[in-house]
């Protein structure tokens, strides 16, 4: 079997307005895409509420199909433009389902139902049957196009309509849309945040989009719509906040209708060469084969062996999910806008599609391991980005724009960690002056006025700390804690110096009384928790979950809190936790503040727990079908987390290159090790191999490298890379003298 029929787009497709719970699920969505495709085609069940796709498992009725998504994510969402339904017959002029736009004169819309026994999704490809219109509707995909097939009923009255206003999170402000001739339409649709998008505006996101569509066969009529109403006839451009187009091709279509669209973020030109830079021709089945054998090829790099075919499916369909963001936005000549401004590189591929504060945690570490290009891919885009706009790093990257999502300094974290692997930016000189400046609170860099990510508050500034705000003071802790790592590197042993002691700074927010940490005061004072289940201060967690958030001195933390009710707090942490739920208080699998806790156990010196609690996260957070995620997937982090874990590893603290082991979850993995980013000093391969099944063996007895035997719990990422084979030993029972020879502390 190929790897990549173990993909199953469906899992995690749940969005808003789901019974199960009032979080909201995995937000992926099933559309047909390559690896860091431009396009992900998918089909929009609704536009409205948190569903950040377009598309949710939950519904049961199909608006249409839009060109470009994004996979994992809440905030209400954005893209989801030209978005286009194939119907029979007279249809009202609004999809009935987009809440986004008033509908006034309607009373179904053009919407269709549909059914789940008669939807398919693979990789790289999407079907459904309209059941309103009898329509079999499929889609798949390239890097820079889509391709649509609509078969209609015999002797229906074919139709197609384009809605080129329809955005998610809210509406395009305006669109242009040119008919070329009775097979192709150009145009360029303008988002800003006043349409909404991203928080509905919140995120601040402004992006152009340019497309081409072409048609198999020739349009017997085309008419122009806005408002519900048809615009005069005969007229062959349009502009309006509100487009849309009415395709006829009449009752005799024999065949089906194919439209293929290209899209480019940059200009018209940009999307023209886009079209004909990888799809010639209406060749359906040779497009989505060709799609298959992208993700096939793209897995060639990882290659595991187990008993379980659930675990296989699962873990490919993580790999899928880790590798489709961040995604190409330079175009097929690699030109790119920023700021509606175009340049051109031929040193890296800009890359958009960034969620810093998820993605840091595992998906960046692991791509350091299977895709270095794509590492270095987004380093040099978020250098481009904070030089052209003077700022810091961005946090949460689309498409040029940082919606300063969540909190920290992550592009910095990102960077850094990259740069110590030797991934690096093509100027590290401008790298570590625009990360020095975001540390250091700068209003101004090179003469300019510049944006930094940390807070304007002398609190922060002397004392190391945000007042009342206990998840972004720890969270820019551990961002001074890779500015320092990176500047030792570079030889500014100054500021290596000066940074290391501001994290040394952490224990500050450690209260006694509470016996966790917790936010102070401008004063010093410690804002009154009643205990730790309070989010006082707290970013999508608690103070328990919080707390445990010093991945750089995990031993220090334990002294602080008392090293035997250390361990006592980390087991009731998880021992209390439902891992399947959507949400917990206590160890929260779902949200990234808990990711990588496991592998607290095995900095105190007890990594059978570890192995422990590693796997019951594999086996209970993680499972098939619309529900298999226990929450937002993330743009890629929580699927990262398995796949790295599945392999055997985590690396906890960012900077810290230290890999720490846990069981793998296959018995065998095999990683192909690039030679321009990596040593391969050794094979230009790394293999993991465990002396028996690891599921009827779950615990380490002992690990050797390359046939030495390492007594410590982590590898470096350098032994890593340099290839070779790591053997466990397996055993059915906890050995606790394992691994026991771990660091002090990374600082």
């Amino acid at each position: 079997m190929k790897k990549a029929e173990y993909i199953d787009p469906i899992i995690g497709t749940v969005g808003d307005e789901q019974e199960e719970s009032w979080h909201g699920g995995g937000k992926t969505h099933p559309g047909a895409c390559v690896p860091g495709g431009m396009v992900q085609l998918c089909p929009d069940t609704v536009t409205g509420g948190d569903n950040g796709t377009g598309y949710n498992y939950c519904h049961s009725s199909i608006e249409g199909f839009s060109f470009n998504h994004m996979s994992g994510i809440g905030w209400y969402g954005d893209l989801g433009n030209v978005q286009i339904m194939p119907v029979t017959g007279e249809t009202d002029l609004r999809s009935g389902s987009n809440a986004e736009m008033p509908f006034k004169k309607g009373t179904a819309g053009w919407k269709s139902d549909f059914s789940h026994d008669e939807e398919t999704a693979k990789a790289g490809y999407y079907s459904v049957n309209l059941k309103r219109y009898g329509i079999k509707a499929e889609a798949t995909s390239s890097m820079y196009n889509g391709m649509l097939r609509f078969t209609y009923p015999e002797k229906s009255d074919a139709r197609v309509i384009f809605n080129f206003s329809r955005r998610l999170g809210g509406h395009a402000d305006f669109e242009q849309v040119e008919i070329i001739n009775d097979r192709r339409i150009e145009g360029s649709i303008h988002c800003t945040p006043k349409g909404g998008g991203f928080g509905r505006g919140g995120g601040g996101i402004s992006y152009d989009l340019y497309f081409v569509c072409e048609l198999s066969a020739p349009a017997k009529s085309m008419r122009f719509f806005s408002n519900e109403e048809f615009a005069q006839e005969n007229i062959k451009k349009h502009e309006h906040e509100d487009v849309g187009l009415l395709l006829s091709f009449g009752k005799d279509t024999d065949e089906p209708i194919k439209i293929k669209c290209a899209i480019s973020y940059t200009d018209i030109e940009g999307a023209r060469k886009n079209f004909e830079s990888d799809c010639n021709g209406f060749d359906f089945d040779a497009m989505r084969e060709k799609a298959f054998d992208e993700w096939e090829k793209v897995f060639e790099g990882v290659d595991v062996a187990g008993s379980d075919e659930t675990d296989l499916k699962i873990f490919y369909t993580c790999l899928y999910h880790t590798l489709l963001d961040p995604r190409h936005a330079a175009d097929a000549d690699g030109r790119f806008s920023i700021n509606g401004k175009i340049y051109k590189t031929e040193e890296y591929t800009h890359r958009t599609v960034f969620s810093g504060w998820d993605v840091y945690r595992s998906e960046f570490p692991l791509l350091g391991i299977i895709r270095p290009d794509m590492v270095r891919d987004t380093a040099n885009s978020l250098l481009k980005i904070a030089e052209c706009r003077n700022t810091a790093f961005p946090r949460w990257e689309l498409l040029g724009n940082d919606s300063h999502s969540m909190v920290g300094d992550p592009g910095l974290i990102v960077v850094a960690d990259a740069f110590l692997k030797g991934i690096k930016t093509v100027d590290t000189e401008k790298t570590y002056e625009i990360a020095r400046a975001s540390c250091l609170g700068a209003a101004e860099l090179y003469g300019k006025p510049f944006q930094s990510m940390r807070p304007d508050c002398e609190q922060y500034k002397e004392n190391c700390y945000v007042p009342e705000k206990l998840s972004d003071t720890l969270e820019f802790l551990l961002a001074d804690y890779t500015m320092s790592k990176l500047a030792q590197a570079m030889g500014k042993n100054d500021d290596a110096e000066y940074f290391m002691n501001r994290v040394k700074h952490y224990g500050e927010n450690f209260n006694a009384l509470l016996g966790f940490m917790a936010p102070r005061y401008e004063n010093g004072l410690f804002v009154f928790e009643e205990n730790e289940y309070d989010d006082d201060g707290c970013v999508e967690s608690n103070i328990y979950q919080q707390s445990w958030f010093v991945p750089y001195d995990v031993k220090g933390m334990s002294k602080l809190f008392g090293e035997t009710r250390t361990l006592e707090l980390l087991e009731r942490f998880f021992e209390r936790a439902d891992l399947k739920k959507l949400w917990n208080d206590d160890y929260n699998h779902s949200n990234e503040p808990c990711h990588n806790i496991t592998h607290y156990f095995s900095m105190l010196g007890k990594t059978h727990r570890t192995q422990y609690w590693t796997r019951r996260v594999q086996k209970e957070a993680y499972r098939t079908g619309a529900f298999g995620f226990c929450g937002n997937e993330d743009v890629g982090q929580l699927s990262a987390w398995y796949v790295l874990s599945a392999i055997g590893f985590a690396q906890l603290c960012p900077g810290y290159q230290a890999y720490f082991v846990n069981t793998p979850l296959f018995k065998e993995a095999k990683i192909k090790l690039d030679p321009e980013y990596h040593s391969c000093s050794v094979s230009d391969t790394f293999e993991v191999v465990c002396d028996k099944d690891p599921l009827e063996f779950p615990y380490i007895r002992s690990m050797s490298l390359n046939g030495q035997k390492i007594t410590r719990a982590y590898l470096d990422y350098s032994e890593i890379t340099a290839g070779g084979v790591l053997t466990f030993e397996l055993s059915k029972e906890p050995c606790e003298d394992f691994g026991k020879d771990v660091p002090e502390s990374f600082i």
